[in-house]
């Protein structure tokens, strides 16, 4: 029956982005949110080097650049794509172009959980800084985080793989975060002094510190003779910890009592994030190095059962990069 005369009054509300059903990933992508520039020394030829960190739009990944050529050539970061283990990670395209040392900056990027960025270098060399990841986490820092409107991917493990060499060897198993458990064997005093197996769950705050700080290492000896054959002409107690036979040469020692293990965990963490994806899981390794990580990450990936994609679009937090400040 239809109301003649009579006011129907109906309260509005405004729609909302419930009602419309569009909803936000709650982990989402990173990039930087400003150009950033610093100047270092490259190991290798011993030359200056610029590098300049650039935001990149989501889904761009990590890129590397080397704008020292003409027409500029990018690497993408994939495990495929490191062609060289040899004295440091070195990415080959399939030109044969090459980019090396690029191992400490991946472990910053990755320990920030940023999944998007330019890199851009003037020569074929990452600037080896101090040895460590410590610098590039300031770089990142200074540039500052910023988040995009894309959900973050993870690679998930679902089930574990392991790769084997001689006695060396490396696997990966599901975890709720990032875990690394890391061990190395050298005989030699001084590192048998310090702790030569870790355990760690790796977040942006426990990388930053109880990890980035640890430079790589070699012996006096091998620099000589790399110095004799113009190799690592960078190479110096200012980006290395150096020991003779007996001891640590650097005037100022350690910088964590474990440095050397430690620094092989950082490694390992710039070598899972060769996917340009942060992890899931644990990886457990027995003197293992850039190679063999890169083997066991090939393994994996290779094998579709082992992982997945992925996404947050409810609140989580769990011990990883990118998820350990998930809001509650």
């Amino acid at each position: 029956q239809i109301l003649k005369g009579k006011r129907i009054y109906v309260k509005l509300r405004r729609l909302t982005v419930t009602d419309l059903k569009v909803s936000e990933p709650m982990i989402k992508q990173r990039t930087i949110a400003e150009i950033v520039k610093a100047i270092g020394i490259g190991l290798h030829k011993g030359e200056k080097v610029t590098i300049t960190l650039r935001p990149a739009s989501a889904n761009t990944g990590i890129v590397f650049r080397r704008v020292d050529l003409d027409p500029v050539v990018d690497f993408e970061t994939t495990p495929e794509a490191v062609g060289d283990t040899q004295l440091c990670t070195c990415l080959i395209n399939k030109d044969g172009v090459r980019l090396s040392t690029t191992e400490h900056l991946i472990a910053a990027v990755a320990a920030m959980g940023i999944d998007n960025l330019i890199v851009e270098l003037d020569s074929s060399e990452v600037p080896i800084m101090d040895g460590s990841a410590l610098p590039f986490i300031y770089l990142l820092q200074k540039g500052g985080i910023e988040e995009q409107n894309v959900a973050k991917r993870f690679i998930r493990i679902k089930e574990k793989v392991r790769i084997e060499e001689g006695d060396k060897w490396a696997e990966v198993e599901p975890y709720d975060g990032f875990h690394i458990d890391f061990e190395i064997a050298f005989n030699h005093p001084a590192i048998n002094e310090s702790r030569q197996r870790i355990g760690l769950d790796i977040t942006t705050q426990s990388f930053i510190e109880e990890i980035s700080r640890a430079r790589t290492f070699g012996f006096m000896k091998d620099i000589e003779y790399m110095h004799a054959n113009n190799l690592a002409l960078g190479g110096s107690m200012d980006s290395a910890v150096v020991l003779d036979e007996f001891k640590v040469l650097n005037p100022n020692g350690l910088r964590y009592s474990d440095e050397f293990v430690k620094h092989k965990i950082l490694d390992c963490v710039g070598d899972m994030f060769m996917t340009g994806h942060n992890l899931l899981g644990k990886v457990t390794a027995f003197k293992s190095g850039h190679d063999l990580n890169n083997k066991l990450l090939r393994k994996i990936m290779a094998t579709e059962s082992a992982w997945e994609w992925a996404t947050f679009e409810t609140p989580v937090t769990m011990p990883a990069p990118g998820l350990e400040l998930a809001p509650a």
